[in-house]
């Protein structure tokens, strides 16, 4: 038996035809060119930019106040510790003596939350609006 001869037409190698592309490419930028030019102007508000200060006035020293709750519901007064009860009063004093009073409220890993809520009522009542709660835990005390 002779071997059985198969006739395989030749292919043709695939090649990239790059005018085609080149038009495409064309068609695009044309298109683009032509959007952009029928955009309208924007239109903007004018705007009055600050000026630099040459005589810049030294900043206040700042007189935030740090209340921080323990684990074991211990307060701290700026590293102080104080007793709860005292708290209502320290506050209102300091609210008295400060122009512009603000309160930084922190916590140590364990804190309990009711003790910052306590904290929380605490200086709504006495009107300060101006507080901020930590979100970093610091060593009790510290």
């Amino acid at each position: 038996m002779d071997g059985i001869k198969l006739k395989i037409p030749f292919r043709k190698k695939a090649r990239i035809e790059i005018i085609p592309l080149i038009d495409v490419i064309f068609f695009l930028l044309a298109t683009f060119v032509l959007f952009t030019l029928s955009l309208n102007r924007i239109q903007s508000l004018p705007v009055d930019l600050p000026v630099p200060n040459p005589n810049p006035k030294p900043p206040d020293k700042d007189e935030t106040v740090t209340i921080q709750i323990s684990s074991e519901g211990a307060v701290f007064w700026n590293r102080e510790a104080i007793d709860m009860t005292e708290l209502p009063s320290r506050i209102g004093y300091y609210k008295t003596q400060t122009k512009d009073p603000r309160i930084m409220i922190a916590g140590d890993e364990k804190a309990r939350f009711g003790a910052m809520i306590v904290v929380l009522d605490e200086i709504r009542k006495a009107g300060i609006e101006k507080f901020s709660v930590e979100t970093r835990t610091r060593p009790t005390g510290k």
